[in-house]
């Protein structure tokens, strides 16, 4: 075979692997460390690759630049992004790469550590939900950390330098619970894809190749309001194994910061399963979804179990997939909605296996520092692409949920007038979405007032807690408020809480 133009940076043999059957798993490995316009050449002997893969370059944007054949031998020239030749070299081929993806051996610990005293959360106490927005110069750390390009000790001190920021900012408010804001985080859920054994980040728009409908799905990555090349998404490709902390790291920075009660989220584990199921992909690893549901539960109990053992206050598992499965078109068994791909199956079933799951997940734990969130989508501060619907179809799993506390989506007119909340049991507390995070317009203490009396006139006083409908930057690259609007939404909920405690009387 003659010889490509140019030198490439790095080199790989993908055999006959197709671009379904993990050849782009091996393609992200070795492109992402490359800095922008560089070149990585891949061997293949697969037949579909010399049309499927310029197919990929052009959904990425990555150039191909050069391809040879020879008879079923194959080898092509791609650039990180646009191809800049002055940057290249003449020269002699490298040898090619070994095929490699390797799996690494899962250690379970033989028991997991006991709670820890932690803070007592007061009835009517202020948290955000989880996220807030992260600074420019972090997504750019973070998205060098995620490419290979960033060294983990750099990364860290300037993500420490935006939890400072991010806990200076609720303190001014003045929160009663504080989070770090997930700044170490690409997204609310598939950061844990980046940290767990065997376990992958790939861009979501290397997932074509993989879904049933590729036309469908290119439309719904081009709505999105973040460049789809910047949303990453997991890939299973061996048994899940946690040998290093996906939270705990978090935690215990932020309680060097304040001495306030601390709140952890997690995404929920039919959330994860949903995510991570992905037909040609994790089927590699796991014969079915319900077998990888049982290490997605089992690494989340070993985190939920060292998170507690640290003391921290409360551990909020996200599932916003569930709105998805309730308020979703039935016809449609596929869909980005909160970055979970995965194919469903009918909404009975679905709901069951989700509470199947959480039920594992939460066994033996104390309920009253659990918590689950139910929100319906955000990825847009656009509403109407957002689901519809009140909580009617989700109250059965609601109410038998192992957990203490329930965080909902109240603010926005989707989530229904919350007068089903009455149907719930009376030992959950409820973490009111007092504040839209989807709006610029910062809630005045009269509004908040007038939207949550009368909720905690039926529940109680001790049974609310007050907070946004919703993280503030659940996607790190799609921010739906500034830091500014954050602060003062949060503010606003502080001082509303000052007042309603002095209404019904709650030290």
């Amino acid at each position: 075979m003659e010889t490509h133009p140019y030198a490439p940076k790095a080199s790989f043999d993908g055999g006959d692997l197709d671009c379904g059957n993990g050849l782009l798993l091996l393609i992200r490995k070795h492109i992402d460390p490359l800095e922008a316009g560089e070149l990585l050449e891949i061997r293949s002997r697969e037949i579909s690759v010399p049309e499927d893969l310029p197919a990929w370059c052009r959904l990425t944007g990555n150039e191909l630049v050069s391809h040879l054949s020879q008879g079923r031998e194959h080898s092509f020239l791609v650039a990180k992004g646009k191809f800049v030749p002055e940057r290249a070299k003449p020269a002699a081929m490298r040898t090619a790469m070994p095929l490699q993806q390797s799996v690494r051996a899962v250690t379970i610990p033989s028991e997991l550590p006991a709670p820890a005293p932690a803070p007592r959360i007061a009835p009517l106490s202020v948290m955000g939900v989880g996220s807030w927005p992260r600074p420019a110069w972090l997504l750019d750390a973070l998205h060098r950390r995620l490419e290979g390009r960033l060294d983990a000790a750099q990364f860290e001190a300037a993500a420490e330098d935006a939890v400072r920021l991010c806990v200076d900012a609720q303190l001014r408010a003045g929160v009663d619970v504080l989070t770090d804001g997930e700044m170490r985080r690409d997204n609310y859920a598939s950061f844990v894809g980046g940290l767990l054994d065997n376990c992958q980040l790939i861009p979501i728009t290397d997932l074509l190749p993989y879904v049933e409908h590729p036309e469908d799905f290119e439309r719904e990555l081009r709505a999105l309001d973040v460049p789809a090349g910047k949303v990453r998404h997991p890939a299973v490709f061996g048994p899940l194994g946690r040998s290093q902390p996906l939270a705990l790291h978090e935690a215990r920075f932020l309680r060097t910061l304040c001495e306030r009660p601390i709140k952890v989220a997690l995404p929920g584990p039919y959330l994860l399963t949903r995510t991570m199921w992905m037909e040609c992909i994790s089927d590699r690893a796991y014969a079915s979804r319900e077998e990888l549901a049982r290490d997605v539960v089992r690494v989340l109990r070993e985190e939920l179990a060292d998170l507690l053992a640290d003391g921290v206050a409360l551990v909020q598992f996200d599932e916003p997939v569930l709105s998805e499965v309730v308020f979703g078109h039935a016809r449609e068994r596929r869909t980005f909605m909160c970055g979970a791909l995965g194919e469903k199956l009918e909404t009975p079933r679905e709901l069951a296996f989700a509470e199947e799951l959480l039920a594992e997940l939460t066994r033996g734990f104390p309920r009253e520092r659990l918590a689950l969130h139910v929100c319906r989508g955000n990825w847009s501060p656009d509403e109407s692409v957002a689901l519809h619907g009140d909580y009617a179809p989700l109250l059965p799993l609601l109410s038998r949920a192992p957990v203490g506390t329930l965080f909902l989506e109240l603010c926005t007119p989707r989530a229904g007038d919350g007068g089903l909340l009455n149907e719930l049991p009376r030992d959950k507390r409820i973490g009111i979405g007092a504040v839209n995070q989807k709006r610029a317009h910062v809630e005045t203490v009269e509004e908040i007032r007038a939207h949550v009396e009368p909720l905690i006139e039926r529940l109680g006083p001790e049974r609310v807690l007050l907070n946004p409908d919703c993280g503030f930057a659940t996607f790190a690259d799609n921010p739906l408020a500034s830091s500014a609007v954050a602060q003062a939404k949060l503010s606003a909920l502080v001082r509303a809480a000052r007042e309603l405690r002095a209404r019904f009387g709650v030290g």
